[in-house]
C-alpha cells in the first residue's frame, strides 16, 4: 500500500475521535457551558447531520477541485473547527464548530475514499486502510479523549485532535502528488446504478445496526449483563478490537471474495445479533459477543463499502460521498431506533433492533439478486 494511504488514515483517525469522543465529555461540557445533558446532546445531533448532508454535497461541489486541495482544504477547516470549538464559551459558538467540523470531516473522508481507489487497483485494501484509522480512534483515541476530559478539562481533547490534525495536514501537503481537474462526466453517469444505490441502503441498514447496540453498549452490559460500571472502558476498546480485525480481514479477502464474504459474514452477523441478544445476561457470552459483532459489523460494513467504490468507479468522489452519507444515516437512525425500543421493550431491546436492521438488509440484498435476474424466456431468447 502507498505510504500516503496511512497518512489518510491518520486525519480519518483524528476526525473518528473527535466524531466518538463527546459521548465521554458531555458532563464536563454541560457543567462549562451550563446546559443540560439533553441540550449537549445537539453537539452529536449537529455532527451527525454535517456528515450526512456534507458528503454528497462536498463530493458534487468538489468535482472540479483537484483531490489533494480538498484534502488539504477540508482538514484545514476540520482544524481551525476544533481550535475555535476548544475556545469556545458558548454553546452556540460549540454548537456551530461541531457542523463545521462535520461538513468538513465528510468532505475529507468521501475525496480521501475515492483518492484511495484510484491509488491501487484493490479498492477492498484500501478501503481498508482508511477504516483502520476510525477502528483505532475506537480503540485508543475516544478513551484517550474521555481521559484528557476528565483529568485536564473537554477543551483539552478539542487541542489534542487539533495537534493530531497537524502532522497529518504537513504531510498530505508533502507525499500526495499535484493533481489537475480532471475532466468531469456527462450528468447522466453522475446519477447512482441501481447496483450502487442497493450498496447504499445495505450500508445504511448494517451501520444502523452497529450503532443502534453500540450506542446503548454502556447500559446493555451494566443492566443486562450486571456488569461494574469500570469494565465499560475495556469492553468499548474490545468492540474496537473487533472491529479493526473485521476491517483487516475484509481488506484481505473483500477484492477477491466479496460476495462470499458478505453472504456468510451477513448471516453470521445476523445470528450473532439474535444470540447476543439471548444471552446477553451471561457475562462470558457478553463479552465474547462485544468483540464477534465488532469483527463482524466491520468486516461487513467496510466490505459493502469498497463495493460501492467499484460500483460507481466513473465518478469515484460522488461514490465516496453517497457511501460516507449512507453510512451517517445509519449511524443517526441506529440509535434512534435503539432509544425507541429502549422504551418499549427495557434493555435488552437495542440488540434485537440490531438484529432486526441486519435481517432487513439480508431481505434488502436478496430481493435485489431476485430482480436483477434476467427472465427465464429473456434469457432463452440471447
Amino acid at each position: 500500500m502507498p505510504f500516503v494511504l496511512y497518512l489518510l488514515a491518520l486525519a480519518v483517525f483524528a476526525q473518528a475521535t473527535s466524531e466518538f469522543m463527546l459521548s465521554g465529555l458531555t458532563p464536563e461540557i454541560t457543567a462549562d457551558l451550563s446546559v443540560s445533558i439533553p441540550t449537549a446532546g445537539w453537539l452529536t445531533s449537529a455532527f451527525a447531520l454535517g456528515m450526512v448532508v456534507g458528503a454528497p454535497a462536498i463530493a458534487l461541489l468538489g468535482r472540479r477541485w483537484p483531490r489533494r486541495l480538498t484534502l488539504l482544504s477540508t482538514l484545514t477547516v476540520f482544524l481551525l473547527a476544533h481550535v475555535v470549538g476548544a475556545l469556545a464559551d458558548d454553546f452556540t459558538v460549540l454548537l456551530i464548530t461541531r457542523l463545521v467540523a462535520a461538513l468538513s470531516n465528510a468532505g475529507f473522508l468521501a475525496v480521501a475514499l475515492a483518492t484511495a481507489s484510484t491509488l491501487v487497483e484493490a479498492k477492498g485494501r484500501a478501503t481498508a486502510v482508511l477504516l483502520a484509522g476510525t477502528t483505532l480512534a475506537c480503540i485508543a483515541g475516544v478513551p484517550a479523549g474521555a481521559w484528557l476530559g476528565q483529568h485536564l478539562g473537554w477543551r483539552s481533547a478539542f487541542w489534542a485532535v487539533a495537534l493530531i490534525c497537524l502532522p497529518a495536514l504537513v504531510a498530505i501537503f508533502r507525499s500526495l502528488p499535484r493533481d489537475r481537474t480532471a475532466p468531469q462526466p456527462p450528468v447522466a453517469r453522475l446519477r447512482p446504478s441501481p447496483r450502487l444505490v442497493v450498496l447504499l441502503v445495505l450500508g445504511a441498514l448494517v451501520n444502523g445496526a452497529t450503532f443502534c447496540t453500540f450506542t446503548y453498549l454502556a447500559p446493555v452490559l451494566t443492566d443486562v449483563t450486571g456488569l461494574d460500571r469500570s469494565w465499560i472502558p475495556a469492553l468499548l476498546m474490545l468492540f474496537g478490537l473487533g472491529s479493526f480485525a473485521g476491517v483487516t480481514l475484509a481488506g484481505r479477502y473483500a477484492d477477491r471474495q466479496a460476495p462470499g464474504v458478505l453472504a456468510a459474514a451477513g448471516v453470521a452477523l445476523l445470528l450473532g445479533w439474535c444470540l447476543f441478544a439471548w444471552s446477553a445476561h451471561l457475562t462470558a457470552a457478553a463479552v465474547a459477543l462485544v468483540f464477534v459483532q465488532g469483527l463482524l459489523s466491520f468486516a461487513v460494513g467496510s466490505t459493502l463499502i469498497s463495493r460501492a467504490l467499484y460500483a460507481g468507479a466513473e465518478s469515484p468522489v460522488l461514490a465516496g460521498g453517497l457511501a460516507t452519507a449512507a453510512l451517517n444515516v445509519g449511524a443517526v437512525l441506529g440509535p434512534v431506533a435503539g432509544g425507541v425500543g429502549i422504551t418499549l421493550a427495557g434493555d435488552r431491546a437495542p440488540l434485537w433492533c440490531s438484529a432486526i436492521l441486519v435481517a432487513s438488509a439480508l431481505a434488502v440484498a436478496a430481493a435485489a439478486r431476485i430482480l436483477a435476474r434476467p427472465e427465464p424466456a429473456a434469457t432463452a431468447l440471447r
